[in-house]
């Protein structure tokens, strides 16, 4: 199969375009609208709603579920849930720092479990949204500068860089970006961005980000780099393939979560009950009870998508011997303490890409080796729900600029789309029918 270069360039776009997770919540908003999905308030009721219809409903701005169900009597929910944040740096309150009487720095904390010596010499911008005061109370408005901001200046090697960058670095000290002059203001720069007056500015959510656009490279052009690959290529995949599919039984999901990569345990995360809550108000608005949602739940599948560690060529020691995942070999099933995989699971998606001719690799951490987690067990605990982790293969995982396969964008979005359109059928003796 030849790589689809076009949804590679589309992906980079969606990037682009997702500084943020508020700014990929309004991303994934707007192809949902261009597709014609109806948004719904979780503070109104949602009345009686039309099977066939195509809904979403957004929670702080940060998290979004869409949902489209045939038929008012849905068999089960077929989910899949990535999530929308990065690890990065968070600018703290009152955040310029002055320095010798000549500079401006940025006082800034770090989001997620990134290695800060990634982040030097790195041209960065800022992003986020920010809440302002108004005559009848306040509003929230995004922002995104969009510019070569900012960069945090690495300490030559000869000065004792060399040594600082090798082990642990002070991220109070050594990690704090450069902003410019004296007189520099960021908030006041966001201020004028959002056409407000700083003293407007009540509270904020800002990130820094790397601006660069993602790139294909390699002898014949079979690799990617790019920004937030973890998670936004499965975030793509997933609301691409979400849009283009329909499945006649089953009631599809696309759940979109904020704050994987600091726990979920936010009321946009994974680990609150925004997933629980939108399915169980789905059930009612198709005229069932609040019971007919556990049923439905115990019918259906969650593919939850958040990329996975590639076979790296310089530290192959650091891979598991015999479960090795490669750039280009297709989506990754996840097995380890972290995960929510099970034999049955990961069989039947395993089941479901070989039928749509997908490729398909398995994952086991090195077992001298602590391996991560992702939301799936951690929404498992809310949505008992049977799961498989999956995600694409990929290296310099939370780097500001990571490495993929670019035959692995289509390889994904074909095999969610397989996802969404089967029709999975559990028996009370542990078979399941996958038509």
């Amino acid at each position: 199969m030849e790589t689809n270069y076009q949804l590679v360039h589309q992906l980079f776009d969606f990037i682009e375009c997702s500084p943020t997770s508020s700014h990929t919540t309004q991303a994934a908003c707007a192809l949902l609208g261009q597709a014609g999905f109806t948004q719904l308030s979780e503070t109104e009721d949602w009345g009686a709603l039309t099977p066939g219809g195509k809904y979403y409903v957004t929670r702080s701005m940060s998290s979004v579920i869409a949902f489209k169900a045939p038929k008012a009597d849905f068999h089960g929910f077929s989910i899949v849930a990535p999530h929308g944040d990065s690890p990065c740096f968070q600018v703290k309150g009152n955040p310029e720092m002055k320095a010798d009487g000549h500079y401006t720095k940025l006082n800034t904390e770090i989001y997620g479990g990134t290695d800060p010596r990634l982040w030097l010499d790195r041209p960065l911008s800022v992003a986020g949204r920010v809440i302002l005061r108004t005559e009848e109370g306040v509003k929230t408005c995004l922002v995104d500068l969009k510019q070569d901001l900012m960069l945090i200046p690495s300490l030559a090697p000869h000065m004792g860089g060399g040594a600082r960058q090798e082990g642990r670095m002070d991220p109070q000290r050594e990690t704090l970006p450069l902003l410019g002059k004296q007189e520099s203001d960021l908030l006041e720069m966001v201020a004028k961005a959002v056409g407000a007056q700083k003293e407007d500015i009540l509270s904020w959510d800002l990130y820094l980000y790397n601006r660069a656009r993602g790139v294909v490279f390699g002898a014949d052009r079979e690799f990617l780099a790019a920004p937030k690959l973890d998670d936004l290529e499965c975030a793509f995949a997933a609301i691409r393939a979400f849009i283009d599919s329909d499945n006649a039984e089953n009631c599809t999901v696309c759940a979109v979560f904020d704050n994987e990569e600091t726990g979920s345990s936010t009321r946009q995360g994974a680990n609150s009950t925004f997933l629980s809550d939108v399915l169980t108000r789905i059930c009612r608005g198709y005229g069932h009870p609040e019971s007919y949602a556990a049923t439905a739940i115990q019918r259906g599948f969650l593919l939850s998508a958040d990329n996975a560690h590639a076979a790296h060529p310089n530290y192959p020691e650091k891979t598991d011997p015999t479960s090795r995942c490669y750039l280009n070999g297709g989506p990754v099933i996840k097995f380890g303490a972290g995960y929510a995989t099970d034999g049955i699971t990961a069989g039947v998606f395993k089941h479901i890409c070989q039928k749509a001719g997908v490729p398909v690799q398995v994952y086991y951490n090195h077992s001298n080796i602590r391996g991560g987690g992702t939301l799936g067990k951690i929404s498992g605990s809310h949505v008992s729900i049977p799961t498989v982790d999956i995600g694409v293969a990929q290296l310099a995982m939370h780097s500001p600029f990571e490495t993929g396969g670019a035959a692995d964008v289509e390889h994904m979005v074909n095999a969610m789309s397989a996802f969404y359109q089967a029709q999975i059928v559990w028996k009370s003796n542990g078979e399941c029918v996958v038509r």
